[in-house]
């Protein structure tokens, strides 16, 4: 019997997730937004399409929150396209685990437009894309909780980048967890 595979990777408690947290809890809504979409586009968008090169649902995704942003589309419009284009595509590939979690994360990374908490769910889901994408999927659990940390540490690092020195306005975020 092959081996259960979570659908994400991290622990909310671990002390780098506390400090993820922390990190965005000090940076304003529009910064959060742009950091999440590029992440999710540059670092976990190629994943899915690696395994997935003829299915466009989860670009799509992208492509209308940056729309959205820009101020050419209505949240509704978003909201379809992550909801019945991005997740249906996550949800139609229990076959294929690299590409579920890739698709979940962009459809996380591509909502945060709207909920910004779903920052917190593109780290969760792109541990875990990446985690099967590069250790496969028999891999041991410290294998897999050695690369969530690395992939932690990777999107701190691009919102470090990104990162507002004194952000005057950050967002005040209700984590729930």
């Amino acid at each position: 019997m092959p081996k259960k595979l979570r659908k994400m990777l991290g622990d909310v408690n671990a002390p780098s997730a506390v400090a993820l947290r922390e990190l965005i809890d000090t940076q304003s809504k529009d910064t959060i937004r742009k950091w999440c979409l590029a992440y999710a586009e540059e670092k976990i968008l190629p994943i899915f399409e690696k395994h997935r090169p003829d299915d466009d649902r989860p670009r799509n995704a992208v492509n209308a929150a940056h729309d959205y942003l820009s101020g050419k589309v209505k949240f509704p419009v978003v909201k379809d396209i992550i909801l019945n284009q991005c997740h249906q595509a996550a949800r139609e590939l229990d076959a294929n685990p690299v590409a579920q979690a890739a698709a979940r994360a962009v459809g996380q990374g591509s909502a945060v437009v709207h909920t910004l908490t779903h920052s917190l769910g593109l780290f969760f889901y792109a541990a875990a894309a990446v985690a099967y994408d590069r250790a496969g999927l028999e891999a041991t659990e410290e294998v897999y909780v050695e690369i969530a940390e690395e992939v932690c540490a990777d999107y701190a690092d691009a919102l470090r980048a990104v990162a507002v020195e004194n952000e005057p306005n950050p967002a005040k975020l209700k984590w729930n967890c």
